[in-house]
């Protein structure tokens, strides 16, 4: 395996996937992809990839000329026959479906989703004069609710960390393992909660990127930006006291420069941070499903309530717009209006006369 940083094999695994799954789809196709490279990333167009063999899947399921023909056999013509009201169609069908003899199930951010790549796909082919119409763009996109912000509690990130210490809350099988991770876990865990970082910059840290002189670490953004994000001198603790342990481990080569590693001394994957989240916050609630996205929410809340600055929230997140971090903190931000509402006084209270 060769020893390359973990966002370029990320990077080289998806392409492979990508071109497997348009592999299946129909030659014209390839066109759109390459148009929409430079502007996209990597697990974007596996996005698209997907919805678009699915809305292909829809038109050989809908169409039984077309059910005769193999999918890669679909001319972009046909596009240029289809109406609004047969794309209408397919989204009342995204709302239940069988492939591959599962079945799939979308509400509201699913068909949007869904709807969206096939109004991107449309849209290429339209402005490149390579479709004559444009049906897509008659669809109007679901309305979705918001989603409320899902974190965890001040009092529950204390619970949560000393259940990574002690693990009395764990079942017999995992304290067996408990104490060959939880110091591992330990700082894994204080470092999704005190930096905010996404779970695949996580497990992409390289021992070289962790920096105690300036109490750092450098990660990689989606879109391949190398940034800087600062840790605390809490987090600073546990992350040297693991640091010291992972000098004694041999990584399975290839993974010799990873920083966090499984059990089988290879980099930990995101499935596995995921499982360790998991298991860990079980025992302290019950009603919110807390993953490694939830623990980044969580930090986001407590920075911005902290400080009351939205672009300083978007900045640590990398959010590119402040308008994404404001919808997500909307709630936070009415609260803290209403907590102003008293604050400013215009005269001296005056006292009640008896």
């Amino acid at each position: 395996m060769n020893n390359r940083p973990y966002h370029e094999q990320v990077d080289i695994e998806n392409i492979q996937k990508l071109r497997g799954l348009i592999a299946a789809l129909p030659p014209f196709v390839k066109e759109f992809f390459r148009g929409i490279e430079p502007v996209t990333s990597s697990r974007t167009r596996i996005a698209y990839a997907y919805d678009l063999n699915v809305f292909f899947d829809f038109l050989q399921k809908s169409n039984p000329e077309l059910q005769k023909m193999d999918k890669k056999s679909i001319p972009l013509e046909l596009l240029d026959q289809l109406t609004a009201s047969d794309l209408m169609e397919y989204m009342e069908y995204l709302k239940y479906y069988s492939k591959d003899a599962s079945e799939h199930i979308n509400k509201e951010r699913g068909i949007m989703r869904k709807t969206a790549s096939l109004k991107t796909f449309y849209n290429y082919f339209y402005r490149h004069e390579l479709l004559k119409n444009n049906p897509a763009a008659l669809l109007t996109l679901p309305k979705t609710s918001e989603k409320a912000i899902i974190r965890l509690d001040i009092d529950e990130v204390a619970m949560l960390l000393d259940h990574i210490e002690d693990g009395d809350e764990l079942t017999k099988s995992q304290k067996a393992f408990h104490k060959k991770t939880k110091v591992r876990d330990l700082a894994l865990i204080s470092l999704l909660l005190g930096t905010g970082i996404r779970v695949s910059e996580c497990v992409g840290l390289d021992l070289s990127d962790v920096d105690f002189k300036n109490d750092g670490i450098k990660i990689h953004r989606k879109g391949g930006t190398e940034v800087i994000v600062y840790f605390s001198d809490e987090v600073e603790e546990v992350l040297k006291d693991y640091m010291e342990e992972r000098k004694r481990i041999i990584a399975v080569d290839g993974h010799e420069n990873a920083l966090f590693l499984s059990l089988q001394k290879k980099r930990i994957s995101v499935r596995s941070v995921e499982n360790m989240v998991k298991k860990y916050t079980r025992s302290i609630t019950t009603l919110k499903n807390i993953t490694p996205h939830k623990l980044r929410s969580t930090y986001g809340t407590n920075l911005y309530q902290e400080t009351g600055d939205i672009y300083l929230v978007a900045d640590v997140l990398g959010h590119s717009d402040v308008n994404t971090t404001r919808k997500h903190y909307a709630a936070i931000e009415d609260q803290n209006r209403r907590y102003a509402r008293n604050k400013v006084q215009l005269r001296e209270k005056r006292t009640k006369q008896e």
